[in-house]
């Protein structure tokens, strides 16, 4: 039989430890299972057209953009068809993906300089890893956290990108999303995003709500003037 012969509290901080470890592993197994639940709970919308009821533009637009709140998904902005995914071995091979072309390259980053003009509040912000999204990303907001939630499915279903569409963000600030226009029409219906198009939603949970959708050329219209 094992004797501790030190003090008695110094024999009971191992055993302490260790239930505070398998107390830990039980929580993010629980937390794991819950997420998965929530995901599978949240069904897919119909259309990907701003709700009317919920429709907003203009200094409307621009108000709730500034509260904060809300989903701002893109579809990476315009790309040079003269190359495809065809033979790329992982995410950072670029040399065999679809890359932004110059004009790509150029509305991102206006894009961003126009975030910033507006004083948007910007939280989280994740790419697909793909190349042309993660550089799309950097390029309007310089910090970004791969995500491969927002490409790929599991099961034939986007259980991940759906749940970053409807989880809710605090007020004052915003998720911003770079993926890909197929993802996003499979979760959220059609019409199809263009490249560089941004659908802004408000995330209700189990749901999502669009309220607004977004060309390149808008945001450089966006104004607090009627």
């Amino acid at each position: 039989m094992f004797r501790c012969t030190q003090p008695a509290e110094s024999c009971l901080a191992p055993a302490r430890v260790a239930l505070a470890s398998i107390w830990l592993a039980l929580l993010t197994i629980t937390g794991l299972a819950v997420q998965a639940q929530d995901a599978a709970a949240i069904a897919n919308a119909e259309s990907s057209l701003p709700t009317p009821a919920a429709a907003l533009q203009g200094p409307q637009l621009l108000a709730a953009l500034r509260r904060g709140g809300h989903v701002i998904y893109f579809r990476h902005t315009a790309t040079d068809f003269s190359r495809s995914d065809e033979g790329m071995k992982d995410y950072a091979d670029c040399e065999h993906q679809r890359l932004l072309s110059a004009q790509g390259r150029r509305a991102a980053t206006q894009i961003g300089q126009r975030i910033r003009a507006l004083g948007l509040p910007v939280g989280e912000v994740f790419a697909s890893p793909y190349c042309r999204t993660m550089e799309h990303a950097r390029l309007m907001l310089t910090d970004v956290t791969p995500n491969v939630e927002v490409r790929e499915a599991k099961g034939g279903d986007y259980a991940g990108l759906k749940r970053l569409l409807a989880l809710p963000v605090r007020a004052g600030s915003n998720r911003w999303i770079v993926g890909h226009g197929i993802p996003f029409r499979a979760v959220a219906g059609v019409p199809h995003l263009a490249e560089g198009e941004a659908a802004v939603i408000r995330p209700e949970g189990t749901r999502w709500t669009v309220v607004a959708r977004l060309n390149v050329a808008d945001w450089q219209a966006l104004s607090a003037a009627p």
